[in-house]
């Protein structure tokens, strides 16, 4: 029996019941594709019912303002994502008359999409025989075949994307792709695979020679930065301080705290004798340090994130420009990057006692 035919056996048992899965509509797909990108099913589910709901045509995608895509993308991270979701769609409505395109060729000149997630749509809508390439196939076919080359070189991406490509039934390329995604998402997982109930136990090289663990292998990518955050809570009457982020750096147009950036760690004191501290606040500012420092990693780099409550607004020295007061009650409605919006959904009685 062949390696696809296998597979797909595999998949009419275990496979799993999506959503998605039950359309060939290819809008509905590269919704779904794009959302889960680096985002577990659990985590995204949710997400791709929220944009289906508020955007169940193209159209209206293309129509949105950014702000309300951001918003509500907040909480999934990786932001570009979702920009880049936006302008994929008003390109459909310029480029495609507003029919999504299905074919390889068209689809891969989306913003936002590469080659895995073009083949996917492609072959997800009308079984167009491209194989896809993600993690977890480099996965299944780095332990199957007992590959060592790096997933992640020019080289092992060229070898992996032949090797797919040949292994693909192009007759079934919709079911086969499925199959290879789920089977290395429920049973050659990254850890702790299920390799006594594995249907390729007797075929698989990394098992016979015990190297499932070492396999695939991945090149080390740059060392990531840190970099140091100290967020400022003010209140005043019903309002809340936000500072709206530019577009030069992470989170780009999203909402924070007014926010002061230092090189290293710093403890109460040493921040109060920054001289952005003295720009903004006196000396002796009521600041209340709230609980841990909050760590968020993004890609090279990471953010180490403290909070602190300033109990007097009227201590506020000068406003920055791009710091607003905004009423409480409509904080939900600012499209907020993850670190401030995990911090909100957790302090909710803290940040408004009216709650």
């Amino acid at each position: 029996m062949s390696f696809a035919s296998n597979l797909m056996i595999w998949y009419r048992e275990h496979g799993r019941d999506l959503p998605w899965r039950n359309t060939q509509d290819p809008y509905v797909i590269w919704l779904s594709e794009i959302i889960l990108q680096q985002t577990r099913v659990e985590q995204g589910l949710p997400y791709f019912h929220r944009f289906l709901d508020a955007f169940p045509i193209v159209t209206k995608f293309a129509e949105a303002d950014e702000e309300e895509v951001l918003r509500l993308w907040q909480g999934l991270g990786y932001y570009s994502r979702a920009r880049n979701m936006h302008k994929a769609a008003k390109m459909v409505i310029s480029e495609f008359a507003g029919d999504f395109p299905t074919r390889y060729a068209d689809v891969i000149r989306l913003p936002g999409v590469g080659e895995y997630t073009a083949a996917a749509i492609a072959s997800f809508s009308v079984n167009e025989p491209k194989a896809v390439v993600d993690g977890n196939v480099y996965r299944v076919l780095s332990r199957y075949f007992g590959i060592s080359e790096p997933i992640n070189g020019s080289k092992g991406k060229k070898m992996f994307a032949a090797l797919a490509q040949e292994l693909l039934d192009v007759e079934h390329a919709a079911t086969y792709n499925q199959a290879i995604m789920d089977f290395g998402a429920l049973q050659c997982k990254p850890k702790k695979p299920l390799c006594g109930t594995c249907t390729f136990q007797l075929d698989c090289v990394a098992l016979k020679e015990d190297i499932v663990d070492n396999l695939p292998v991945k090149l080390k990518g740059k060392a990531s930065r840190d970099r140091y955050f100290h967020y400022f809570i003010i209140r005043k009457d019903d309002s809340i301080l936000m500072s709206k982020r530019g577009t030069s750096d992470v989170w780009a147009n999203l909402y924070e705290f007014p926010m002061i950036e230092t090189e290293r760690d710093v403890d109460m004191e040493e921040l109060r004798a920054l001289n952005d501290f003295a720009t903004y606040f006196p000396p002796n500012a009521p600041l209340l340090e709230l609980g841990k420092v909050a760590k968020h990693i993004l890609s090279h780099q990471n953010i180490y994130a403290k909070f602190y409550i300033l109990d007097d607004a009227d201590a506020l020295r000068l406003k920055k420009s791009g710091w607003n007061y905004h009423l409480l009650e409509k904080i939900d409605t600012l499209a907020k990057h993850k670190l401030i919006f995990s911090f909100l959904e957790k302090n909710k009685q803290l940040i408004n006692p009216k709650i």
